[in-house]
């Protein structure tokens, strides 16, 4: 395989900052049909990923039970405020909080046999794309695939 991640990776990367909030990142991944996103601060830095695994991890039954609980030892019998309750509600949840991270990283000239290594050892879907430092693109497991598809025969 002589191509690189330049060759298959998209270019135009749909992103989201630390404060984005679950409701948000759904929304883009419904709007772009996409299932994750890299997360990036301030100066553009890639500093997690978040995927629809991620988002669904606030849903699970066992969540629920910890923060059911969490939310009666804090209220002692009492009514908590409605403000409170809000605050602390599924839909409040930033990126921020459940981001993977560290991220794993590639650049541009990774070979896609090396990318395809990196991706099956580590259990990964996608990988943000840097040059620089910077985000330039993001390479998905499906991108490979393609590009194994329309290699010729040898």
């Amino acid at each position: 395989m002589g191509a690189r991640v330049k060759d298959i990776m998209t270019r135009d990367v749909v992103t989201v900052s630390p404060e984005t909030t679950l409701k948000e990142i759904a929304g883009l991944l419904v709007k772009h049909s996409i299932s994750s996103v890299p997360v990036c601060d301030e100066a553009g830095q890639v500093v997690g990923i978040i995927s629809e695994r991620d988002l669904l991890r606030p849903f699970g039954q066992k969540i629920a039970q910890r923060r059911d609980w969490w939310i009666s030892a804090l209220a002692q019998g009492n009514d908590l405020e409605p403000q409170f309750e809000m605050l602390i509600g599924v839909d409040q949840h930033r990126a921020a909080l459940l981001m993977s991270k560290p991220v794993k990283i590639t650049d541009e000239e990774t070979e896609l046999s090396e990318l395809a290594e990196i991706m099956s050892e580590n259990d990964i879907k996608r990988l943000p794309v840097l040059r620089d430092g910077r985000l330039v693109g993001i390479v998905s497991g499906a991108d490979v695939i393609r590009a194994i598809a329309a290699m010729e025969a040898v």
